[in-house]
């Protein structure tokens, strides 16, 4: 995470708790030419545009008033999806147990740049996952992890 992801976690977590939901994730991006700050909420119902719309309305003083982001930016509030992106240990240990899609930043001894299989443990130093057999994979190696949607 980023330090502004960090700081913005930080500032709107309580708030977002306050009013029913979870704080899964803040993201800020370039996406293009737009700066994007992405909030990214939860809860066990769903979460609809109503909901987006009800934290956006909540937190963006918070944010403006905190002037944390120098440059122009745009405030996105929205769910996980179907397909989460898992970047915190919460999360990841949250889904063990789930299919998940692991890509690492390069190929590795086996020669394969991702993986797809049951998440089985995390710990600091590695990812483990049940393919045909139980793989462990170094979070050093890893880009991204992201849930898998089944039918």
């Amino acid at each position: 995470m980023s330090k502004i992801e960090e700081k913005v976690e930080s500032l709107v977590k309580k708030k977002i708790e306050n009013i029913g939901y979870e704080l899964f994730d803040v993201l800020y991006l370039k996406e293009g030419q737009d700066l994007i700050l992405r909030i990214v909420i939860d809860n066990e119902k769903g979460i609809t545009l109503d909901d987006c719309e009800k934290v956006n309305n909540e937190i963006k003083d918070i944010l403006d008033e905190a002037d944390l982001i120098q440059e122009q930016y745009l405030l996105e509030v929205s769910s996980p999806g179907i397909e989460r992106l898992l970047r915190k240990d919460w999360q990841l240990k949250k889904y063990i147990g789930e299919r998940v899609s692991i890509k690492l930043f390069k190929k590795d001894e086996n020669g394969n740049k991702s993986y797809e299989g049951i998440l089985s443990q995390v710990t600091d130093e590695f990812l483990e996952i049940e393919v045909k057999e139980k793989i462990k994979i170094e979070r050093q190696n890893i880009s991204q992890v992201k849930t898998v949607y089944q039918d």
